[in-house]
């Protein structure tokens, strides 16, 4: 099995309507489920709770989003949108 996820950690989406999209995970409820948000279509404060068999985990996990939901326990849609479209960009898609 492999690693699991962490909070602030960029995930792509291999299962559901959002399938190939990139989102964040804000909440770890088990070792078989977390939160993500995208901060577009799913926002923080609706976040979707996903099945981590149905995610790819990236190697990229963001302080920004990691230190914000430390301080506050809560992060701007803004940021996630942007710590996605950074991680996108960075892999050229």
């Amino acid at each position: 099995m492999e690693a699991s996820p962490q909070i602030g950690q960029i995930v792509k989406v291999l299962r559901g309507k959002d399938e190939e999209s990139y989102a964040v995970v804000i909440g770890i409820i088990d070792e078989r489920f977390v939160m993500i948000a995208d901060g577009d279509k799913r926002r923080f404060d609706s976040p979707k709770k996903k099945n981590v068999l149905h995610l790819q985990l990236q190697p990229a996990v963001s302080q920004e989003v990691t230190t914000s939901l430390q301080e506050s326990g809560r992060v701007t849609n803004a940021k996630l949108r942007y710590v996605i479209q950074k991680y996108a960009y960075a892999k050229g898609e």
